[in-house]
């Protein structure tokens, strides 16, 4: 499990629940220093650096980034830190399909986004697509127990607002003053929920706004909030894509993306109104918020994971489908090695006697 971000346990967790059910083995790497470490279990095992990991010889390495070393072993898996919310990148293309030359495989999570990646990997020819759904949403369909952001003594519905760092997407800076009015008049209990880049300044704005109408959540599991809400305020984050999975309604601010599966207002001072609506969960927008559901993820089984560990398990036991060999990706991966002060050469040594995946 290769890891630069805090949001990547909750991805991660699933998956490797599934591999020690069916008898694997899992180690974790950090890269990076976002990571809060305090955030392992003590039944999670580390490793520590590049070294160990070449000495443990993974058979599989899960992303839930963009990138990731070719230099250690293993099959390179993508399994996304999100939803494709549509966001741009600097080059002007969807960074969701943003094809960097790191990965053998990915695994993709709905009919919305596996046609793009298939046509890609029919483009360059040295990986592999497979629909698994997202292990992330395995836990979603499962309630959780003793859920600490459900209050059984109040009966006001619960507004969840979560929002991207992204200064152009970002709906906080601009809605601070509707939260702090809705945290004075009380009709909604109110969370709010920050991506983990979200600039200091924003987090202490909203952080003073806390009060017994209002709590600000840092954490490394957004799925109790998500079960727990009843309608979400949100920009083009790809969060809002996990809530509406549960079939809840998501107002938006100024959404780059749209669909009529969404309250998207452009105006601050209508806002109140939308969510009002949102909160009576209309039968029209319900029924759009399905169809888009069935593009998205169609599973709803919670077993996302085990399909993740099938089609790594078919990959490998596949290795000359590839017609194309992977780029030698020599910029990238030498940030790569300046940033994890690694500069041995990869010697390609042989899988150990065990292996790290059940087969």
């Amino acid at each position: 499990m290769y890891i630069s971000q805090n949001y990547s346990f909750a991805i991660l967790r699933p998956l490797q629940a599934e591999v020690l059910r069916q008898g694997g083995e899992v180690k974790w790497f950090v890269e990076g220093k976002d990571v809060n470490k305090a955030y392992f279990h003590a039944d999670e095992s580390v490793l520590t650096d590049i070294d160990d990991v070449i000495g443990w010889q993974p058979d599989a390495v899960f992303v839930p980034g963009n990138v990731v070393p070719n230099f250690i072993p293993g099959l390179k898996v993508a399994v996304f830190h999100g939803f494709n919310a549509g966001k741009m990148n600097r080059r002007g293309r969807e960074d969701h399909f943003e094809i960097r030359g790191c990965f053998d495989l990915y695994c993709t999570q709905g009919p919305n986004t596996t046609a793009r990646f298939r046509e890609l990997a029919e483009l360059h020819r040295y990986f592999s697509v497979a629909e698994t759904g997202w292990p992330m949403v395995d836990p979603l369909f499962t309630p959780v127990q003793d859920n600490p952001y459900l209050d059984a003594n109040d009966t006001r519905k619960t507004l969840l607002m979560c929002s991207t760092f992204s200064r152009n997407l970002s709906c906080a800076p601009h809605l601070l003053e509707q939260i702090k009015q809705f945290a004075l008049d009380g009709k909604w209990r109110i969370l709010v929920q920050f991506h983990p880049k979200m600039d200091k300044h924003i987090v202490e704005q909203y952080q003073a706004l806390q009060g017994p109408n209002l709590t600000f959540v840092e954490t490394d599991n957004v799925v109790p909030l998500l079960q727990a809400a009843d309608v979400m305020l949100c920009d083009t984050s790809s969060v809002l894509l996990m809530f509406l999975l549960l079939r809840k309604p998501v107002v938006t601010f100024r959404n780059q993306t749209g669909g009529a599966h969404l309250l998207n207002v452009e105006d601050a001072d209508k806002v109140e109104a939308a969510i009002d609506y949102a909160m009576t969960s209309p039968q029209e927008l319900m029924a759009k918020i399905d169809a888009y559901c069935q593009e998205l993820h169609p599973y709803q089984d919670g077993h996302s994971s085990r399909r993740v560990l099938a089609a790594v398990a078919n990959e490998l036991a596949n290795p000359a489908r590839k017609t194309t060999a992977k780029p030698l990706n020599l910029i990238r991966m030498m940030k790569l090695r300046k940033k994890l002060h690694y500069w041995k050469a990869f010697s390609g040594s042989k899988a150990k006697s065990h292996s790290s995946l059940p087969h």
